[in-house]
């Protein structure tokens, strides 16, 4: 009876573990949703998912745009992918990309550098900034490309202009 208490108990500690370590891994800033609040880009899910869920839904293409996010491959180090915001374009082959989730768990990096590596220039291969070695990463990462978000519907608006009624206002 004694060893069936002790089972009990050491599995109810168990579970109150595994909920517990759960919990603060829910926690934790991820790319994807960070991606999406700060470039307005509306797509969900796994990182590696956005290229081909922007299909029909924003225009898609290799030069790099301030506002868009640059959608990574999945790969055997990054599963889930990646997906990180352009803050700034340095030049066709560099920019400063906004993120969370890449040099520390849940982190949050403002403007680090990206470099395109790849052999035809089309952002298919790109080396960022890794905050542990204050460098370039060793490894390039595989890219599928830049997701632009949608032209502001305040701008498609027509604009209308209060006519002055210079009668009254004397």
């Amino acid at each position: 009876m004694q060893a069936i208490v002790r089972a009990l108990f050491a599995l109810v500690v168990s579970l109150g573990l595994i909920s517990a370590n759960t919990s603060a891994m829910a926690g934790t800033l991820q790319c994807a949703p960070y991606a999406r609040q700060i470039s307005g880009i509306q797509l969900f899910g796994r990182a590696a998912d956005w290229w081909q869920q922007a299909e029909g839904q924003y225009d898609r293409g290799q030069q790099p745009r301030v506002g868009a996010v640059l959608s990574f491959s999945s790969s055997r180090s990054m599963p889930a992918g990646h997906v990180a915001m352009v803050s700034r374009v340095v030049s066709g082959r560099e920019v400063l990309l906004t993120h969370a989730n890449w040099s520390y768990r849940g982190g949050i990096e403002h403007d680090v550098r990206a470099v395109d590596v790849s052999p035809n220039n089309d952002w298919s291969d790109v080396k960022v900034w890794y905050g542990p070695i204050g460098n370039l990463g060793k490894r390039s990462n595989a890219a599928r490309g830049f997701i632009y978000p949608s032209k502001s519907t305040l701008s498609e608006k027509p604009v209308q202009i209060a006519a002055l009624d210079i009668a009254r206002s004397r």
